[in-house]
């Protein structure tokens, strides 16, 4: 079954990246009592997230907190080094939370999950993004269109907010 608008997050544990190494941490943990922003890619590093899709956060990032937003995270079915990684490359560690869903954990339990083998990427997450109350969402957008990060894109959320 797939989230809706007014689904409570279920609970799942993330991996991030932490000055101590990798440190778990649960939906209740970082959702509860705070506003996030949520976007999800297929994958670091891949073409449309690493050109497109988180650059545009990166950029709107203060703009989208002027408007009452906590924090914007991104999830992405990789291994929270990757995701550390990714951070660093992109010049976002001290931006975005980088939350590595690596067993597709996250994902799977939104219905997110997208099975991306015969590709050879494995299973992966659907590029989403969704505003999050309390851990409640309350704003929802899946792209349709492999490749493209329009209507889960930081300017899409931003004319939400």
């Amino acid at each position: 079954m797939t989230i809706k608008i007014g689904d409570r997050l279920p609970e799942a544990t993330f991996m991030t990246p932490g000055a101590d190494g990798p440190r778990p941490v649960t939906t209740a943990e970082y959702f509860g009592g705070r506003t996030i922003v949520l976007f999800a890619v297929p994958g670091a590093f891949t073409p449309t997230c690493h050109a497109n899709h988180l650059p545009g956060y990166v950029q709107h990032g203060e703009a989208i907190k002027a408007k009452g937003v906590d924090a914007i995270a991104v999830t992405g079915v990789n291994d929270v080094f990757v995701m550390k990684a990714w951070a660093a490359a992109s010049g976002a560690t001290d931006k975005i939370d980088f939350l590595a869903d690596g067993s597709a954990a996250f994902a799977k339990a939104i219905g997110m999950d997208l099975d991306l083998n015969e590709r050879g990427l494995g299973m992966r997450s659907k590029r989403y993004s969704m505003l999050v109350k309390d851990g409640v969402v309350t704003e929802f957008a899946v792209e349709e269109t492999p490749g493209t990060a329009a209507v889960s894109g930081a300017e899409a959320m931003l004319g939400k907010l």
